[in-house]
């Protein structure tokens, strides 16, 4: 998603740019002495360089999706950008490291430790002597209590987007000194470290209206590196200065501007020389690389041109007179001449555009890394055919995810690794590849589940108009007959249809699934609806459109089902959007492996802006990806996701973050003891078991880490694609002529058969 992004901590489960029953669920995770976290997949790409080699001063200019609508990280609308304010102008008592742990931030914490658990749990901090606000107050106390009193719960006059940990706590007092901040809870906590990311100071917290509006759009008293110099809407930009009463190291930059740039015209502003940093989509990426590639030693220019091709030179122009005098020379037809000549100065017009265009480019290049977020297959269970578990767990177990991680990553030089956890990625301390007690990808055993679901291959399928049902039942020269017209309704109106798979007599052509075809089809308008059977203009299978009642094809690979008369159809929602085009490409992938056990798809690509509101929260789908950001503290912020919908006061269905509406019991109670546990090991061990307990139930498949690219200014260092740590903003500056930043290596290549890109 590229399309769902990566929110705030405090809000983070609120965006997503989803009844295990009598189940075999094998051994769970985290019964071995073994450690399973493993290591993080990828390293963060930021040219790290030290202080000394960066020089004082300049302006960084940093692309985000958007001007946020607040800074206040803990409202329902802050987005991603409201984080990256928040971490470069608040407090953080704890930041993430390379493994996405929690670790203390010295800048503001001398030390935070567990001082008692009987009769209540209680947490002393101790604040860095020299932590003070920009109006020159200390950091105390006083800035504590007021933020948990805004973030309880227990005042509705405050627009808090949640409350998690912040009501667990009993009462906030002065420690032995005013340095000291004395935390009781009134129940164990074990994600405590949590708490208090970021740290605004009681000016915003300590009233309704100033946490409700005063700090939507301004920020007066912060305590980082950076501050709030203006937000300004109508220049889509925000502009962050040097904070003149930072006590850490001082930040390198003057300023860092905030601009709004649309993912699909940064690299248009990249050649302008408009931008510094800014997070770009793969084939951008490629474009930056070539740029970036060997250059003639003379003029600086990249050898290799539009396509692979040599750079065009100057004497293009007398190339094309050449020719149209050889042409009239010898008695060629002039104005075929001349026609040949336009074209040859287009060509060497374009060819120029592309040498000035990598030229502006060359002074980038790709830093890249894994983002914490993943890309998840989601399967509403709410009604329809997915509210089966068998049905659910039929369509996941005909996934191959690590031929779907490779068709995303692989081609992008990254670990091609599909996740095996819901709550955590490789490398943190919670992880492990749950993904035993669904079962690996096995087509067979997914069809024993779809027919122990009532799901018959070749079933009966009745007519919309209520007319006699037929089926499998027809005899064979009713069925060519009926062939017959298919292929000729097939070029034209499609009423009445119904969509009934597609055989794989051209699979060889679709370049492993076809992915290709779907993305540079023009099928990106807002709403409209594609079978995945429908292809014949492409030479498709016969037999992909039929009317009502038609058998499938002899030669299918699998028959499609049917159950009831009606066909196992799922209605799969993608975002049409330009930046979407990896998630359509997995789509294409999904359906032909679906398709494969004798499941059909009917694909709605519908605007971004609606998808997620309008389709995923709302529940309109079958089928859906979308990604989640991982956590530090999944107890907390994974529990709203998996826990089981309840239904609310007015009847209606509450699904918190849930929007699979898949859920057990077992697997909330297994988040409240994690949640409550301070034994660190037992709460993993409880967070794999309940990890264990979601693949079972088959509400949501977890399919890849996400790719980070990054375009960023080759003299910029300690910036670029951060991986699972926090920015250190104060370090990001430019390199002093002759110093170079440190970037990692190139991970080895996989073994594992090629597949084509997305």
């Amino acid at each position: 998603m590229s399309h769902v992004g990566v929110g705030p901590r405090a809000v983070m489960r609120s965006v997503a740019f989803l009844t295990a029953g009598v189940l075999a669920v094998p051994a769970l995770a985290g019964c071995t002495s073994e450690d399973p976290s493993g290591k993080p997949l990828a390293e963060q790409d930021v040219a790290a360089a030290g202080r000394a080699s960066v020089s004082d001063g300049g302006t960084l200019r940093w692309a985000v999706d958007s001007v946020p609508d607040t800074l206040n990280a803990f409202q329902s609308d802050a987005d991603v950008t409201t984080t990256r304010v928040a971490q470069a102008v608040l407090p953080s008592m704890f930041r993430m490291d390379e493994a996405g742990s929690p670790v203390r931030n010295p800048d503001y914490l001398e030390s935070a430790e567990v001082v008692d658990t009987e009769p209540k749990q209680v947490v002393v901090y101790k604040l860095n002597q020299q932590a003070v606000w920009s109006d020159g107050r200390e950091i105390g106390a006083a800035d504590f209590a007021a933020q948990w009193r805004a973030l309880s719960g227990k005042d509705s006059a405050y627009w808090t987007a949640r409350n998690a940990g912040y009501d667990r706590i009993e009462k906030i007092e002065r420690g032995a000194n005013d340095l000291e901040v004395k935390v009781t809870f009134s129940r164990p906590y074990a994600d405590w470290k949590a708490l208090f990311t970021p740290l605004y100071p009681k000016d915003v917290t300590g009233t309704p209206d100033a946490f409700n509006d005063g700090a939507r759009r301004a920020l007066k008293v912060s305590a980082g590196p950076f501050a709030v110099k203006k937000v300004d809407t109508k220049g889509d930009q925000v502009v962050l200065t040097g904070n003149p009463r930072w006590w850490g190291e001082p930040a390198k930059l003057n300023e860092i501007v905030l601009r709004a740039v649309p993912r699909d015209e940064r690299v248009s502003e990249l050649v302008a020389g408009e931008l510094d940093l800014a997070e770009i989509d793969p084939e951008t990426a490629d474009e930056v690389g070539l740029a970036a590639g060997p250059r003639d030693p003379a003029t600086g220019t990249p050898l290799m041109g539009p396509e692979g091709t040599p750079a065009a030179g100057p004497q293009g122009r007398s190339a094309a007179q050449a020719l149209r005098s050889w042409a009239i020379a010898n008695g060629s037809d002039e104005e075929a001449a001349e026609e040949e000549v336009l074209a040859r100065e287009k060509r060497r017009e374009a060819e120029a555009k592309a040498r000035r265009r990598q030229q502006a480019l060359s002074g980038f290049e790709v830093r890249k890394s894994l983002e914490p977020a993943y890309t998840q297959l989601a399967l509403n269970g709410a009604d329809g055919p997915l509210a089966d578990e068998r049905v659910r767990r039929a369509v996941a177990r005909a996934l191959d995810r690590e031929k779907l991680a490779e068709a995303v990553l692989k081609p992008l030089g990254l670990p091609a690794e599909p996740v095996g956890s819901h709550l955590a990625l490789s490398g943190q301390p919670a992880y492990a590849d749950g993904s035993g007690a669904l079962g690996e990808q096995n087509a067979k055993e997914a069809r024993a589940l779809l027919a122990d679901a009532g799901w018959v291959p070749g079933g009966p399928v009745k007519k919309k108009d209520g007319e006699e049902a037929a089926g499998a039942e027809k005899d064979e020269k009713d069925k060519e007959e009926k062939d017959g017209k298919d292929e000729k309704k097939s070029e034209g109106d499609d009423e009445g249809t119904y969509i009934v798979g597609e055989d794989n007599k051209n699979e060889g052509d679709r370049n492993d699934g076809g992915g290709d075809d779907a993305k540079d089809g023009a099928d990106g308008e807002s709403g409209e609806k594609h079978s995945s059977g429908k292809n014949t203009a492409q030479g498709g299978a016969p037999g992909a459109y039929a009317p009502k009642g038609t058998a499938a094809p002899a030669d299918a690979a699998a028959a499609p089902l049917a159950k009831d008369g009606k066909a196992l159809t799922l209605r799969f929602v993608l975002p049409s959007g330009p930046g979407s085009e990896t998630l359509r490409t997995v789509a294409d992938r999904i359906t032909d492996m679906l398709k494969e056990i004798g499941i059909g798809t009917e694909v709605t690509k519908v605007p971004d802006e609606s998808y997620f509101k309008d389709h995923i929260a709302a529940g309109e789908y079958d089928l859906a990806l979308y990604s989640w950001p991982a956590s530090a503290f999944p107890a907390t912020d994974a529990r709203p996701i998996y826990a089981k919908p309840v239904p609310a006061a007015d009847g209606s269905l509450n699904v918190a973050q849930n929007y699979t509406r898949v859920g057990t019991d077992q697997v909330d109670q297994l988040f409240d003891r994690a949640m409550t546990t301070l034994d660190q090991k037992e709460a993993r061990g409880l967070l794999r078991k309940a990890d264990s307990r979601i693949w079972a139930a088959a509400g949501s498949v977890p399919l890849y880490q996400r790719p980070q690219l990054v375009a960023a200014r080759e003299n910029l260092a300690n910036a670029g694609a951060f991986g699972f740590e926090t920015p250190v903003y104060e370090d990001m500056g430019f390199l002093k002529k002759g110093a170079q930043g440190s970037r990692p290596s190139a991970p080895a290549p996989s073994s594992s058969p090629s597949s084509p890109s997305s």
